[in-house]
């Protein structure tokens, strides 16, 4: 769908308020009613935290956790009325006390994913799974959205990385928690944490930032923010000459999707595609056929070879040389340097990742923060936790050519690391709750 549809909705939608006559549900409001989908004993949580070996990362389940699923209204990329988003509301319960009080809630953004039909409201899905040891089971309520143009949401693309909508979506499923909590047997305190991880990690920050500055859950206390992994400082690591790793998926991503939301990043397909990719690579993300989409991407070769075969060169070296460029320009916009959080914030990565390099996002925002004089953000590295439980002998692998290598370094951004900055990103909800 074309920029100037959505504004044409918009308008549309914005006249039929006024004149009384809008029939859009409000944000967060549910379309269908919370359905349970499962429940998972404290025991059973534990049975497979202890198999899979997280449980000495999580510690022991305290609470049974009833995984409920959601579909409810938000706002799309242009701020249009009409937009849905499903997502997952996990709900503490049982005789510990900290299970059956009033819980804080934790808002989740989760990590980039390409499949189209992805829904979080899955125990079995492992970031699902890894949220009930972390925190449900723990006593904290949670709720995580599917995001735009995923599982049940009817949006016509994925508006990726891009803050304002990620934002939006965040804060409309603490509506949507909210409007469930009665029908579902969950008690909310008030208080809202936000964290997520990788993608999830720069949702969470823009949900954060839209909830303090805007002042948009008036029921709720934004007590805290965990922002895990996360790509912060995005027109920068757009221009970078060597791309990190698994840029031939998360550049065309973002590359159609920012053409999608804001319309000016190329004049045609052909200006930032070769061939075949301009022919139908604005309607690849997200897909129903992940397999057939990575191996058009070519997620066998190195990024940097990839790119020179999906890429036109001289779209590269644009964004490249910084300046007025549109995708670097819409990079900036959707970077977090200056902002300036009301509420705690931990920050956290381990510095050998290849994906999100801290020394390219958390570190340079860390940074940011400390020549503002901001003393309420702390940064945390996981990467001696990661090598001490996943290198060979606890020590990184250094040869590049060898398999260890490969292997450490392509499960470091996840399912390695992830599981530390959970638990630090509890270690912070627990000083605020």
């Amino acid at each position: 769908m074309s920029p100037l549809r959505f504004t044409a909705i918009a308008s549309a939608a914005a006249l039929l308020a006024a004149c009384g006559g809008s029939d859009d549900p409000g944000r967060g409001e549910l379309l269908e009613p919370a359905a349970t989908v499962a429940t998972l004993t404290a025991a059973q949580i534990d049975a497979a935290t202890a198999q899979s070996g997280l449980q000495a990362v999580s510690g022991a389940a305290k609470c049974d956790v009833k995984v409920v699923a959601l579909n409810y209204a938000t706002i799309g990329a242009e701020g249009e009325d009409g937009a849905n988003a499903s997502g997952v509301m996990l709900v503490p319960a049982g005789s510990d006390p900290a299970c059956s009080g009033a819980a804080p809630l934790v808002a989740y953004a989760r990590g980039t994913n390409a499949l189209k039909t992805r829904t979080l409201a899955n125990p079995q899905d492992s970031e699902t799974f890894s949220l009930i040891a972390f925190f449900a089971s723990q006593g904290y309520a949670v709720v995580a959205t599917d995001y735009l143009g995923y599982a049940k949401s009817t949006y016509t693309y994925h508006p990726y990385l891009d803050a304002a909508s990620e934002g939006s979506s965040v804060i409309d499923s603490v509506r949507a928690a909210a409007n469930a909590a009665s029908a579902v047997g969950a008690r909310l305190s008030g208080k809202v944490m936000f964290t997520g991880y990788s993608q999830g990690g720069h949702s969470s920050m823009a949900a954060q930032r839209a909830a303090e500055d805007q002042d948009t859950l008036k029921d709720f206390s934004v007590v805290g923010g965990a922002h895990l992994a996360g790509p912060y400082n995005l027109g920068e690591a757009l221009a970078l000459p060597t791309p990190t790793a698994g840029a031939q998926l998360f550049l065309p991503f973002i590359v159609t999707a920012w053409q999608h939301a804001y319309g000016n990043i190329y004049g045609k397909a052909s200006d930032a595609f070769q061939a075949p990719y301009a022919d139908a690579i604005e309607n690849w993300f997200p897909s129903t056929d992940v397999a057939s989409l990575y191996a058009n991407l070519r997620l066998d070769l190195p990024a940097a070879s990839a790119l020179g075969l999906i890429f036109q060169p001289a779209f590269l070296e644009g964004v490249r040389a910084k300046g007025s460029n549109a995708l670097y320009q819409a990079g900036v916009k959707n970077s977090f340097l200056g902002w300036t959080p009301k509420a705690p914030v931990l920050l956290c990565g381990g510095k050998g990742d290849p994906v999100v390099p801290p020394s390219l996002h958390q570190d340079v925002l860390m940074a940011d923060f400390t020549a503002r004089g901001v003393q309420n953000v702390t940064s945390v590295d996981v990467d001696a936790q990661v090598q001490a439980a996943f290198a060979p002998g606890g020590v990184a692998p250094t040869d590049p050519t060898t398999a260890e290598f490969a292997t450490y370094y392509g499960n470091y951004h996840s399912p390695h690391e992830p599981m530390f900055c959970y638990a630090a990103a509890r270690q912070l909800f627990d000083s605020v709750k």
